[in-house]
């Protein structure tokens, strides 16, 4: 099946830079300043996903004692805690956590943020290997990492909470995050618009075979030429 490429977002949600996070999750609640004026993009990307209730039941889903707890896969949605955890070990066939997306990327921050800085709390947006391939997962660093801050965008810090990131595990939940400080009219004329699609596995097996055509169409002039000459 052909490589569907998702396309790269910008968020129509401006951030004002006084946007306060508070992550409500099954282990208690975590309060984050996000970073508008350093990282709009990934703060407005995130600020749009909660206020639609994206990330409302999503769970983390993967845990690194002393380096990162990771959430906001949205293939966690229907799964329980227990789920979560095997599916995390490998031991529920079909089911991967950590490969959802929001079916669009964005761009990446972290070169030239100011306050991009791994620290206990620091809320970062994950992403795949590839550049500018984060979308909707998220995660908080759970010491100093500065061996992260040149790959990973910083676009918060938590303010209150930090006992709960500290005791946040595999399966826990995300019950939901309320955005205060925000523009409240501008954000909901921004969730108002479509976000992109990605094309669906016929769109984009079509597009490679109309790219096919277009290479044997150009070789076969190639030849033709040749022969003529």
């Amino acid at each position: 099946m052909a490589r569907i490429e998702l396309e790269i977002y910008t968020p129509g949600y401006k951030p004002n830079g006084r946007e306060v996070a508070v992550i409500e999750t099954s282990r208690g609640t975590v309060r984050a300043e996000l970073f508008g004026c350093e990282a709009p993009v990934t703060v407005g990307n995130f600020i749009e996903l909660a206020a639609k209730g994206f990330y409302d039941s999503l769970k983390f889903h993967a845990k690194k004692p002393g380096s990162v707890v990771l959430g906001g896969c949205p293939t966690t949605r229907t799964m329980g805690p227990a789920q979560v955890l095997a599916a995390a070990q490998g031991a529920i066939r079909g089911m991967h956590p950590g490969t959802g997306d929001a079916r669009y990327t964005i761009i990446d921050e972290w070169e030239d943020n100011p306050r991009n800085a791994h620290r206990l709390g620091s809320l970062c947006m994950a992403h795949k290997s590839a550049p500018n391939s984060g979308s909707c997962q998220f995660y908080f660093s759970l010491d100093e990492q500065p061996e992260f801050d040149d790959k990973y965008t910083v676009f918060g810090q938590a303010t209150e909470g930090l006992e709960v990131i500290e005791q946040l595990a595999i399966g826990d939940a995300i019950k939901g995050i309320v955005i205060e400080g925000a523009d409240e009219e501008a954000l909901a004329e921004a969730i108002a618009q479509d976000t992109p699609r990605p094309p669906t596995p016929q769109e984009a097996l079509a597009a490679i075979e109309a790219e096919r055509a277009e290479r044997a169409a150009a070789k076969a002039a190639v030849e033709a030429a040749e022969v003529a000459e």
